[in-house]
């Protein structure tokens, strides 16, 4: 009797990473068809299209492989979570950073990605809730998170990562720091209030973002449902500006102009709308976000023997609140009768809404599901917070396809 077919649903972004992915096609078609894998090939030509392609044409595949930079693979994913069932991604990274794929070990050698997706293995990872859009690894806002998303393609394609840094150091860094304006933010997070003025925050989970601002990679778990936060404030000039970017990559957190502490929740005010970015692409501009981690939410194949994920079950009490310090200058509420706790007013205000309710719903059959289909699991079944309501009016699209 022959052996089924596995079914694979490839996703390509063609101009990725000097047309990096456009010259691999054939060779990884051969080598999957090598391996008795079925597979439909579709191509974006924009924005958007790799999440479309994922909710139209997944028809029975068993995989999605997504062959692309950061940008793609965060289009995939969100095409991904917004299906009915839970479907494993493989990952070949010819985009021109690659950070993801940095941090969990896949090779940027497209030979070596391909096996590690035929190699089979999968681990849990976190998934990031923006507002209604899915992010992998970084949500950030700054002067320098424009360099990713205001890079042009043919200069990415050039230079590869070093575009990045022309374009920063060129084009952006020197004309933006001499009109450098910190804004106000109010930070709820799982440790308390911060009210004050910034001007840069990371939100992540990820060793490296950009290539450049690089993590302690032992403090750093991809599914330990927990953000890692960077604060940057107290900059006023061009020469705080530069001394804050060795800071950063000294990882001298001083908990009074550079901050960074662990949350499973935020919710970011400001007085006016401010640009940001979603794993290297524009995340629109926002008065308002909230961000949520969804633990272990995604399978994405990786090795099996790889530090950045744990093994064990998650503990029930996710959050780790910043150090306790005065230079952290954390506003608690300390007297529960006259102020409310903060984690409870972030919790009361953030009750199920009839159009997020469905999501939740579902990423809780699709843990049920696998539970069932697979092995065990190593990973415990943690209850899903209420996600907040999304910014826009029109809810995320969770049709069952």
């Amino acid at each position: 009797m022959e052996k089924k077919k596995n079914k694979i649903l490839l996703i390509v972004n063609p101009c990725a990473g000097k047309n990096k992915s456009r010259a691999s096609i054939v060779d990884i078609v051969e080598r999957f068809s090598s391996e008795n894998y079925e597979f439909t090939v579709k191509t974006t030509a924009g924005r958007g299209d790799a999440t479309e392609l994922v909710k139209n044409c997944i028809a029975d595949n068993d995989m999605v492989v997504c062959c692309g930079g950061d940008g793609t693979l965060n289009e995939t994913i969100n095409g991904i979570m917004q299906l009915s069932r839970r479907v494993p991604i493989g990952y070949i990274p010819t985009g021109s950073t690659n950070d993801l794929a940095n941090t969990i070990g896949i090779p940027t050698e497209v030979k070596a990605a391909v096996d590690l997706i035929l190699n089979g293995h999968t681990n849990t990872y976190d998934i990031g809730l923006f507002n209604n859009r899915f992010f992998s690894y970084v949500a950030s806002f700054g002067p320098a998170t424009k360099m990713s998303y205001t890079t042009p393609q043919k200069l990415k394609n050039l230079l590869g990562h070093g575009a990045y840094m022309v374009n920063t150091f060129v084009f952006h860094l020197i004309s933006t720091l001499k009109e450098v304006k910190p804004v106000h933010i109010r930070f709820e997070y799982d440790g308390g209030v911060i009210d004050d003025i910034f001007y840069f925050a990371a939100i992540s989970n990820s060793t490296s973002v950009a290539g450049v601002f690089k993590y302690d990679a032992n403090d750093i778990k991809l599914n330990d449902g927990l953000f890692e936060v960077i604060l940057v404030r107290n900059v006023r000039s061009v020469a705080d500006t530069f001394h804050m970017f060795g800071k950063i990559l000294r990882r001298a957190y001083d908990g009074e102009s550079l901050l960074y502490f662990k949350t499973s929740s935020v919710r970011m005010t400001f007085d006016e709308p401010q640009d940001w970015t979603l794993d290297g692409e524009y995340g629109g501009a926002h008065k308002e976000v909230r961000l949520q981690v969804l633990p272990r939410a995604l399978d994405i194949c990786s090795p099996d023997d790889h530090p950045m994920f744990l093994k064990e079950e998650l503990p029930l009490v996710m959050s780790r609140p910043a150090p306790d310090s005065e230079k952290h200058r954390l506003r608690k509420r300390k007297d529960k009768k006259e102020e409310p706790d903060a984690q409870a007013d972030f919790d009361a205000e953030t009750e199920p809404a009839d159009e997020t309710e469905p999501l939740i719903q579902k990423l809780r059959k699709r843990r049920e599901k696998k539970e069932e289909t697979d092995a065990p699991e190593t990973a415990a079944e943690l209850p899903v917070e209420a996600d907040p309501a999304p910014e826009s009016d029109e809810p995320p699209h969770l049709e069952v396809i």
